[in-house]
């Protein structure tokens, strides 16, 4: 299986025979304001995408879309996916992609579906803490898996909670894709993973390897790519952490 990390949380999996395309944003650099409630002011994306919008797109069997916050599924990625292609979501999302993003073959994923030969089963997440985390809205994590392939669970944006620790013990993921930057408000704690939550969650996996992503893309995520190294390698789980470039691939 191949995992290609295009930028913040998007990403490329070539598994099973499969092409699958999770969470797209897709924008060009700039082209957002910065996350209403959060500094520094910078405009959004703060980088370019690694390679054209249209290859990222191109070829692709499915999309996922954890949730659709615009750092998951922007405007570019709506005009440019074909309308046709089987996209799963959460239950909560399904009118959206449908009557209002115009996509046709949209398939929201409860227990567990079937996706063109993939099996996709929906985890539980926490999108922040309090009344901050509450406001974000309802989030859901996946686990992928193919005959011959690593079982691979992208969390989506949450950060280390119970739900978490229980998608790890049920499903005893290969590979643990975990949303990093440490995401924030000017108040409030963290709404995706911080260094310390990277670090519980391959605690709690020690025989999985955990990559860390949605990095060094947006405004409001302040936890820079050498910093998290750091604290893994500090708390003894570096060999086992993964923290890509952007357009970068690793074969799991």
């Amino acid at each position: 299986m191949d995992l290609t990390l295009v930028r913040n949380a998007t990403l490329l999996l070539d598994m099973g025979g499969r092409r699958l395309l999770v969470d797209p944003m897709l924008d060009p650099a700039g082209a957002r304001p910065p996350v209403a409630g959060t500094e520094p002011p910078l405009r959004n994306p703060l980088v370019d995408l690694p390679r054209p919008a249209e290859e990222v797109v191109a070829g692709l069997d499915a999309v996922l879309v954890t949730h659709l916050h615009a750092d998951h599924l922007d405007d570019t990625a709506v005009a440019l996916l074909d309308a046709r292609v089987p996209l799963a979501c959460q239950p909560p999302d399904e009118a959206v992609l449908r009557e209002e993003r115009g996509f046709g073959d949209v398939r929201p994923v409860t227990g567990g579906i079937d996706l063109c030969g993939i099996g996709v089963a929906r985890t539980d997440g926490r999108h922040g803490t309090g009344a901050v985390g509450a406001r974000m809205g309802p989030v859901s994590g996946f686990v992928l898996g193919a005959p011959g392939e690593p079982v691979v669970y992208v969390a989506g944006d949450t950060i280390w909670c119970d739900e978490v620790d229980e998608a790890l013990a049920e499903h005893a993921p290969h590979v643990v894709v975990v949303n990093a930057g440490a995401a924030r408000f000017t108040e409030g704690d963290p709404i995706i993973m911080d260094a310390d939550d990277v670090v519980a969650t391959a605690r709690a996996a020690p025989r999985a390897t955990v990559v860390a992503v949605h990095l060094e893309a947006l405004n409001h995520c302040p936890l820079r790519r050498a910093e998290l190294r750091a604290a893994v390698d500090e708390a003894g789980v570096g060999g086992r952490v993964v923290i890509p470039g952007d357009g970068e691939t690793l074969a799991l």
